[in-house]
């Protein structure tokens, strides 16, 4: 009798993924994803030992993805915005990912890599080795922060962004003046949280960046 297929790691790691791209951390389950790749949940747990370590792997792929298509290149602060950059569009094409990735982490290969570049871009930057842990982790922090959060917008459906708009044009351009006069000044200016989302990860993380080199020595 012929036994069941054996699915390698990547296999089982890409069959997740694209399974992610429709569903969320809560609704996946190790059950459904064996049931699509025609096993039994044992066999995945050859692989994983539960559920967190899956998706910590599956969004490890993904860092791996962004530190393919970085090349270190300018100063510390280029080379860190260029990571950025990189790790923001990698997860914008699986933006369930991101979500993942901000509350689980990762510690495979793709994390160590992201580190390790982070490490060495702040260790040129002239910082005391001292400073750099809590500077490299205020960077990851924000990074993960803005990623999860603008991928948590990106996955929003069409009819649900227009209700978040129709909302959004009630509660600004609808603002009682007498009660909220600062909003109902600025109503006219103020932009929805999904506009230029690209520009504010910029100049979010150069603030960030810039307080940081004033504490170089």
């Amino acid at each position: 009798m012929t036994g069941r297929r054996r699915w390698s790691t990547e296999e089982i790691l890409e069959t997740a993924a694209k399974m992610l791209r429709t569903s969320d951390a809560e609704s996946f389950s190790v059950r459904k994803l064996a049931a699509a790749l025609g096993t039994d949940s044992s066999s995945l747990y050859r692989h994983f030992r539960n559920k967190t370590e899956l998706l910590r792997a599956v969004a490890d792929r993904i860092l791996l993805t962004a530190m393919d298509s970085y090349r270190p290149e300018g100063d510390w602060k280029e080379r860190v915005t260029a990571l950025a950059l990189c790790l923001r569009e990698a997860f914008g094409e699986q933006p369930q990912l991101a979500a993942i990735w901000g509350r689980y982490g990762s510690g495979g290969t793709g994390s160590r890599l992201v580190m390790e570049e982070v490490l060495q871009a702040l260790r040129t930057s002239g910082l005391p080795d001292q400073e750099i842990p809590a500077r490299y982790h205020r960077i990851v922090i924000l990074l993960a922060a803005l990623i999860s959060s603008e991928a948590g917008i990106s996955t929003v459906t069409p009819k649900e962004y227009e209700q978040g708009m129709e909302q959004f044009r009630v509660a600004v351009l609808g603002a009682d003046p007498e009660r909220f006069p600062a909003l109902a000044h600025f109503a006219r200016d103020i932009r929805p949280l999904g506009a230029d989302r690209r520009a504010a990860f910029e100049e979010i993380l150069a603030a960030q960046l810039a307080h940081i080199e004033v504490q170089i020595p």
